[in-house]
């Protein structure tokens, strides 16, 4: 029982990170001439996700003299490696080659996101929003930063106004946006709220994982086991190796009196914690399986 509201606990901070920011394709941009090559492959290396490569041609395309943008592409690239301090130098040096480079606030933002520096990333969404009043990345972002900041209720207006300017055709963008304003909802003490966020992430994309596991918890904070249990059996559908959920369901099994399904539950968690590498967790979860068998040896 304790275990799982430590995990809801969890999932409303990892989640935030695990939904974190809407994927940023490199920087559009018209290239200066045709021989520019070194800035065609290195978008190419982004698009394949060969960030490494990514890195090198851009640094190539500076070397020749490169734009903002060639700056701004590399700072992106750069985050996707998370060597986050040398991203902000690039965004920074993109910014000074032209203040109106809207992507670099964009990516710098990113950055100091996930560098801990959630008022920096602030500054930089909201400067973005000064020059492009209907970005929704720049909400959405700017919503996940105060999140981080526990400035719960600002950010749900950053949210309820990327769901706004986004396409409504766009739905799993639209789908992530609820997922993380259901958690902010949960942050201020309203789960209600958050359980219509969910639903309504759910609604936009039937196989948004995250949203189902934390309806599942808000349900379990309820006290609603069968709702939850519900969610959490969709979890693992989609997800065969999803640790927590396995985890979860087993203790709301054992709530329930199936010691048995409870066991089997925890005893798949315990085995995608092991194969995760997550060995604090694998160990709780080994020792709540030896008390359990140790009571139902007891009971019987």
């Amino acid at each position: 029982m304790i275990l799982l509201i430590m995990l809801l606990r969890l999932i409303t901070t990892v989640g935030l990170l695990l939904m974190l920011i809407l994927p940023v394709p490199a920087a559009a941009m018209t290239l200066p001439n045709a021989t520019d090559d070194a800035l065609r492959l290195g978008i190419t290396s982004f698009q394949a996700e060969d960030y490494a490569a990514a890195v090198e041609h851009f640094t190539q395309a500076i070397q020749h003299g490169g734009s903002s943008a060639a700056y701004s592409n590399r700072c992106l690239s750069q985050i996707y490696l998370e060597n986050y301090a040398a991203a902000i130098a690039d965004c920074t040096q993109a910014l000074r080659l032209n203040p109106k480079e809207t992507e670099a606030y964009l990516n710098r933002g990113l950055a100091y996101y996930r560098s801990g520096e959630a008022e920096a990333a602030i500054q930089d969404y909201s400067q973005l929003l000064l020059l492009k009043p209907h970005d929704f990345r720049a909400y959405y972002n700017r919503g996940l930063a105060k999140a981080m900041l526990h400035a719960y209720r600002e950010a749900i207006v950053d949210y309820g106004e990327a769901v706004r300017q986004v396409s409504p055709l766009d739905h799993a963008t639209l789908a992530e946006i609820y997922n993380d304003r259901g958690l902010a909802q949960l942050g201020l003490g309203h789960p209600q709220q958050a359980l219509a966020d969910f639903s309504q992430a759910i609604q936009f994309r039937p196989t948004e994982i995250h949203a189902y596991y934390n309806r599942g918890c808000t349900y379990h904070q309820q006290g609603n086991l069968v709702a939850a249990l519900e969610d959490f059996n969709r979890v693992v559908e989609l997800a065969p190796d999803y640790a927590q959920a396995y985890l979860n369901r087993g203790l709301i099994q054992q709530q329930r009196g199936d010691i048995a399904a409870a066991l089997v539950d925890l005893e798949q968690a315990a085995a995608c914690f092991c194969q995760q590498g997550a060995m604090q967790v694998y160990q709780q979860t080994l020792n709540l399986i030896e008390k359990l068998r140790f009571s139902r040896q007891a009971i019987g």
